[in-house]
């Protein structure tokens, strides 16, 4: 049965150190509860929003891709300490072009001129960019500018231990500046695209909640401003809210132990709400149902049914390739396979005999079908330039390695330094057409080892040939996994000194040592620590043991089953070590460009499966310290030194 509530404030283990659901999880529960729909809403960031999507789709619930932006009250590029205060206003895409606008958003609070601690907006600017009321928005929980203009000081009313506490904190016009503000976000959405947030699922441990709720409330009935029921999810259910603490305490560096006695003592905790309460999760239409009005929950699947169902998912939108003389992409790799026969088959005397030769020729004929039929052409184009410019520059490009070498083609191109059939390499493990779809079609995966002193060179010369702003490296996220797991929730419950943390963890093998393995494992299962449990139950026997029927027992049985719990969780992000993505259009404009956490770069804020999902094409240009040990050798060799 379907629910008339639609969870639409909602974060993902994408909010960094804050969220803990995995997408998939959220559309389980969802899927559990008989919601039709729901959000994604994480902090200041979209990065998550195509793994959502396809965890939502899978379950047959529409994905409202959406954002809660930090909202600075003066101008943002105004970077100033005392400019840093942020509020937050969520943000959802009511269609195609609210997405589109969501992502120039998203780049714009990346910007370095506005960027300070965290990615930010500001009214005037979320105005400038939506001028098509492309967007629906709503405020009014804690932290958010509507709750926090009703209180002389917000911080010390949203710490209150008591209704009447916070209640005395009001502002004498608490009204008339509510609503100046509420009907300030109308005019920027447009009619029907703004309501005023009423939350209430953490009353019992935040009175100022309520408070909040009544005010806006009255607000709602003066303005005419429709008001809407909102949970604040950051885990799937009250039981995951012990497993969220652990992500708190990493990110601020302290232990349960310590907020526990800061607690008790009445000193300041930041996040506070969420280690005195688990109801931070996804409700139950019962437990949103005895905290709001009809309205109010009737107005969440208003705002669902008001956005489109949309996909930005699609094929491959390579950068076109500029054949000379006017070339078409496929009749220009055909004459390059026609240079690289005499060159590399001819005149090396490969082809010997004519079943060698029906042998290269059947085989090439069969990639070339492939090929044109995946319209593959200009990805292998590209990749051959990019090879081509190192050799120009008497660089040492690698000779190829992994599936590629399975390709006759990219050998014949000089793609590659490997005859497929003198080696009985396989062409499917290279390129399977058998993958694609009617929806989606995959490219191939080729590896572009360059020595690593000239890698930031081979990235200009891209940038340089397709458009700077066509061109950028991209995110990865640092997962908790496996020892990083462990070790973190050791460390968080003061469980062990840190050679006993070390001495544990460094029985767990890395992912990479036995990632067939786990491959093989039931997806629910699929976590190293357990694994390790499994294969090697030896190793551990002192901290923890798996029985017969799963269950563990041992020493520290509860902290190993929580370690598994969180394994996958998103901890940190970086710019990937390889990965650069070559667009057809401005970056900017069709994926989120974000700040990369070590300098002021702005890089593709997704990750290489999600940007390659919505067809922005990726590319993976590794630094090999081989090449330049080698070149090195070369060169002392040419010029006599040894």
């Amino acid at each position: 049965m379907m629910s008339n509530w639609i969870p639409l404030h909602l974060h993902t283990h994408y909010s960094l150190l804050d969220g803990l659901s995995k997408p998939i999880q959220v559309a389980r529960r969802c899927s559990d509860l008989g919601y039709e729909a729901c959000a994604i809403t994480d902090h200041g960031t979209i990065s998550g929003v195509v793994s959502f999507t396809k965890s939502m789709r899978s379950k047959g619930i529409k994905p409202i891709l959406g954002c809660e932006f930090y909202i600075c009250k003066s101008d943002p590029t105004i970077r100033k300490i005392e400019n840093r205060s942020l509020n937050h206003l969520v943000v959802l895409a009511k269609n195609k072009a609210g997405w589109e606008t969501l992502l120039k958003l998203t780049s714009r609070s990346n910007d370095e001129d506005v960027f300070y601690f965290k990615p930010r907006i500001d009214l005037n600017m979320l105005s400038h960019y939506n001028e098509g009321k492309n967007l629906i928005g709503f405020s009014g929980h804690m932290g958010s500018d509507l709750a926090s203009i009703l209180f002389e000081d917000c911080k010390l009313a949203y710490d209150s231990k008591t209704y009447e506490e916070a209640e005395a904190l009001l502002r004498r016009d608490w009204k008339e500046q509510a609503t100046a503000l509420a009907v300030r976000h109308r005019d920027i959405f447009g009619e029907g695209n703004f309501f005023i947030e009423i939350q209430l699922i953490d009353k019992e441990n935040s009175p100022a909640s309520e408070v909040i709720s009544k005010c806006l409330r009255e607000v709602s009935r003066f303005t005419g401003i429709p008001p809407l029921a909102t949970a604040d999810s950051h885990y799937p259910t009250k039981e995951d809210a012990v497993d969220q603490r652990i992500l708190l305490c990493s990110g601020l560096k302290t232990t349960i132990k310590k907020v526990e006695v800061a607690l008790a003592s009445g000193e300041d905790v930041a996040l506070s709400c969420f280690f005195r309460s688990n109801n931070y999760h996804i409700p139950s239409p019962e437990e949103i149902e005895v905290l709001h009005t009809e309205e109010e929950i009737s107005n969440t699947k208003l705002v669902a049914d008001s956005c489109e169902d949309y996909t930005i998912l699609g094929n491959p939108m390579l950068p076109k390739y500029t054949c000379p003389d006017g070339m078409e992409e496929n009749e220009y790799l055909k004459q390059l396979c026609r240079k690289g026969w005499r060159k590399f088959l001819i005149n090396t005397q490969k082809i010997d005999s004519e079943e060698k030769k029906n042998t290269y020729l059947n085989t090439v004929l069969k990639e070339f079908k492939v090929i044109q039929a995946a319209n593959l052409a200009g990805y292998l184009l590209i990749v051959r330039d990019i090879v081509e410019y190192v050799k120009a520059q008497g660089w040492l490009p690698g000779p190829g390695r992994g599936s590629a070498a399975g390709s006759l083609v990219s050998y014949l191109v000089g793609i590659t330094q490997i005859d497929p059939i003198e080696f009985n390499l396989i062409f499917e493990r290279f390129y399977n057409a058998g993958r694609n779809t009617k929806d989606h079609v995959s490219l191939p995966d080729i590896d572009i080892d360059v020595p690593t002193e000239k890698r930031e060179q081979v990235i200009e010369y891209i940038k340089n040939k397709y458009e700077k702003s066509n061109v950028g490296q991209m995110v990865t996220f640092g997962r908790l996994q496996g020892r990083s797991a462990l070790k973190e929730v050791l460390r968080v419950h003061d469980a062990c000194s840190f050679e006993e943390m070390n001495s544990i963890t460094k029985q767990l093998p890395q992912e990479h040592e036995i990632s067939d393995q786990l491959q093989d494992m039931d997806e629910e299962d699929r976590s190293i620590i357990r694994w390790t449990l499994i294969n090697h139950p030896d190793a551990l026997e002192d901290y923890c043991k798996i029985d017969e029927e799963q269950e563990l027992s041992g020493k520290y049985a509860k902290l190993f089953e929580q370690a598994m719990r969180i394994e996958g969780t998103y901890k940190s992000q970086g710019k990937h070590a390889a990965g650069v993505v070559i667009s057809s259009q401005n970056l900017g404009e069709v994926c989120p460009m974000v700040r990369e956490t070590a300098g002021s770069e702005k890089i593709a804020g997704m990750e290489m499966e999600d940007l390659e999902a919505m067809g922005h094409v990726k590319f993976d240009i590794l630094g090999i310290n081989l090449l330049d040990k080698v070149m090195g050798i070369k060169n002392q060799l040419l010029t006599g030194v040894i």
